[in-house]
């Protein structure tokens, strides 16, 4: 029961952050798309991206340090790893985007394309998900 009251404070906590980004500073939450525009150094815009990139990174480190049993050390190969990142790196530039952005702010917002692409994300990673497992074992 303590999993299920964390994960609805978390899922309220994301919902806020990504409602008074919206409210105050006119920008969707998407992580892909920060990250994006702070590494293609878009003009005005690199101080706020990367303060938000900052406390995502500071954030997942304090809990880490305060709460290490969360995490998980996978038992992945650096070479599998590495591809993963860089499939779902690909996958957000061909979506135009990333869950965040399109599952939590596009659907918050009612956007079709959001709606499509985040079913189009879930559907896929499951598929793929199982396929690895059951058939390649990784």
């Amino acid at each position: 029961m303590e999993s299920i009251v964390m994960a609805l404070i978390g899922g309220m906590m994301i919902g806020l952050a990504s409602s008074l980004m919206l409210i105050f500073n006119g920008r969707v939450t998407g992580i892909s798309g920060i990250a994006n525009g702070f590494l293609s150094f878009v003009s005005g815009e690199r101080l706020w991206r990367g303060a938000f990139l900052l406390g995502l990174i500071g954030g997942g480190a304090l809990v880490a340090v305060n709460q290490p049993q969360l995490f998980q050390v996978t038992d992945r190969s650096l070479t599998v790893t590495i591809l993963a990142g860089l499939f779902v790196g690909f996958g957000t530039v061909m979506g135009s985007g990333c869950t965040s952005g399109h599952g939590v702010c596009g659907i918050s917002r009612l956007s079709i394309r959001s709606l499509v692409a985040t079913a189009v994300f879930m559907s896929v990673g499951i598929l793929i998900a199982t396929l690895f497992r059951n058939f390649i074992g990784v």
